[in-house]
């Protein structure tokens, strides 16, 4: 078994112990950490979110439009729209901003803090890195990815909207009876379980490159980047087995 892919193994069953058996013997989580992390994760992330999703929703809607006009088939514009961003564009987009924004954040933060020796004073002191570093990041990155998924699911379908209300003359009442005639409880509960998933992979991906950071400032760097590839590669080889699974 490759040494990297041991140490990714090895961290997530650290953080199982952390998230699920510690508690049971008083060690529990640190509220005010998750929140701190709450807001550098993901509330600092919606106005990317929001301008990245705004701009999704007038591309599909303009493209599908083109198209489905030649057709006379304008109506179905929203509810390709829908479809689209609630089954796979949300939770894709989100976590690749997720990823370039937050994901390399965590691993800069815990590369220079690994190189800095600061991880091994909190060992001194008795404070587990587990507890006091990883789970509040873990945490913060599970509640936040969904939240941010969803919340991308309306500004993309607002920007359907817009031109949808624009260009082809539809009325308000028409967009979104018809765009949610096209999408169900199922396929909305699909999307959020993507984004749950795409979220345990960036986090703890981050993670375990940061806290195997080597050589310096220059090894943060390194880690850095690879952790945004690698985080990149496991979300679409994720997405695509996900799909697939569903689709079938």
């Amino acid at each position: 078994m490759p040494e990297g892919f041991r140490k990714y193994l090895s961290l997530c069953g650290n953080l199982g112990y952390w998230l699920v058996v510690a508690p049971f013997h008083g060690q529990f989580y640190r509220v005010p950490h998750i929140f701190a992390q709450i807001v550098r994760i993901g509330v600092q992330a919606v106005p990317m979110a929001a301008l990245t999703t705004l701009t999704i929703g007038v591309v599909l809607a303009m493209q599908s439009a083109a198209q489905l006009e030649k057709l006379g088939a304008e109506v179905f514009v929203p509810g390709l729209i829908s479809t689209s961003l609630v089954k796979e564009l949300a939770p894709l987009v989100i976590a690749v901003i997720v990823i370039g924004r937050s994901g390399s954040a965590v691993t800069a933060e815990l590369g220079t803090m690994k190189v800095s020796e600061e991880i091994d004073a909190l060992e001194v002191m008795a404070i587990h890195p587990m507890s006091y570093l990883i789970v509040p990041r873990f945490l913060a990155m599970v509640i936040m990815m969904p939240v941010l998924t969803v919340f991308g699911i309306y500004v993309g379908l607002f920007g359907g909207w817009l031109i949808s209300s624009s260009a082809l003359d539809m009325s308000t009442a028409f967009y979104v009876s018809h765009a949610l005639d096209y999408i169900g409880i199922k396929d909305i509960w699909i999307g959020i379980l993507k984004s749950v998933i795409f979220g345990v992979l960036v986090v703890t991906i981050a993670c375990n490159s940061g806290l195997n950071v080597r050589g310096g400032a220059e090894g943060v760097g390194q880690a850095t980047t690879g952790s945004v590839v690698l985080s990149l590669l496991a979300v679409f080889v994720a997405n695509a087995i996900l799909t697939a699974l569903f689709f079938f």
